[in-house]
């Protein structure tokens, strides 16, 4: 019965398009490059040009239709229209709790509450973060193509971006690659940590003999560097604030272990749920600049309630 409507669902919204316009003025420097050139310039990726192109009337000129390869002039008012109408019609929408840190035309912070996946899979198809999402979109009657920019693992907490058309999502790709989506994280761990700030530069490579685990390694193990500052200290455990250099799979988790004090509550690398039945994890702080305005952003999400418990259990 769920497939069957998930299937009525994609149907009614398929036809129905996702529209954003997008508006530049050439100033003087800018004049005499090609509508193409411009774009990039602003961020566009060679495959969203080659999408833009093939929307009916998508480049504007002072209301003109133009082509990609058209010249530009100083003061013209260039109009980019991004018309979506594809779905991503193997996520089905299911009514799930989504809290909605920021939303605007171009992108959606979401604070994940633990034990949400954020994409499906072959045994979580219908209660992740992106079914969530598409139930939102489906009750907007809008579109939905799942396009999150920062990952999180099922059991981590907060933050994490989701681009809302295909220009702000190529746009945070790139961004992503180049280091300048900045995460920092909060984590509960076993014992007082020494020295209580530092640097872990521990190469990670996959366990041998699971896919899923991994393992400092220094011989087969890929650059992971991890900044760490200790934030509140109670009888057992440390409050520590931690900041990525690079983001490999479960790269935080590994990094304390490696250090002597590890997540509490990860099943995987110390299997301790005495307090919490998941890894103390939580994405604390987001921080970049807007895909389209360029404007700095930083979103701050509190710690959640089963983390706070455990220190005001513990001191």
């Amino acid at each position: 019965m769920i497939r069957f409507q998930t299937l009525l669902l994609y149907r009614i919204i398929r036809g129905i398009a996702m529209n954003r316009t997008l508006n530049y003025v050439i100033n003087k420097e800018e004049a005499g490059l090609r509508v193409e050139q411009y774009l990039k310039r602003k961020g566009y990726s060679s495959q969203n040009l080659a999408m833009i192109k093939r929307m009916p009337e998508s480049i504007l000129v002072n209301g003109v239709h133009y082509y990609m390869r058209q010249t530009l002039e100083e003061g013209d008012h260039l109009t980019v229209q991004i018309k979506e109408e594809r779905c991503s019609d193997k996520i089905p929408p299911v009514e799930l709790p989504l809290n909605i840190f920021y939303e605007d035309e171009d992108i959606i912070v979401i604070n994940k509450p633990a034990g949400m996946p954020v994409h499906p899979s072959l045994n979580n198809y219908y209660n992740t973060m992106a079914n969530a999402l598409a139930w939102y979109f489906k009750e907007q009657n809008k579109p939905f193509i799942f396009r999150c920019s920062n990952r999180l693992d099922r059991d981590t907490s907060g933050l994490t971006v989701v681009a809302k058309h295909l220009v702000s999502a190529g746009i945070l790709s790139t961004m992503t690659g180049k280091k300048e989506v900045r995460r920092n994280y909060l984590a509960i761990v076993s014992g007082h940590v020494t020295p209580a700030e530092g640097t872990i530069n521990a190469p990670l490579a996959r366990k041998e003999g699971t896919i899923i685990e991994r393992t400092v390694d220094w011989e087969r193990g890929e650059t992971a560097v991890t900044h760490y500052k200790v934030i509140k200290t109670t009888k057992h455990h440390s409050l520590v604030a931690l900041a990525l250099e690079t983001g490999r799979t479960h790269q935080i988790r590994i990094h304390m272990k490696h250090l002597g004090y590890p997540l509490i509550g990860d099943y995987l690398y110390n299997p301790d749920m005495t307090l919490i039945g998941r890894q103390a994890l939580h994405s604390h702080q987001l921080s970049f600049i807007h895909p389209m305005t360029g404007e700095p952003m930083t979103f701050t999400a509190p710690l959640p309630d089963d983390m706070q418990k455990v220190l005001e259990t513990d001191e």
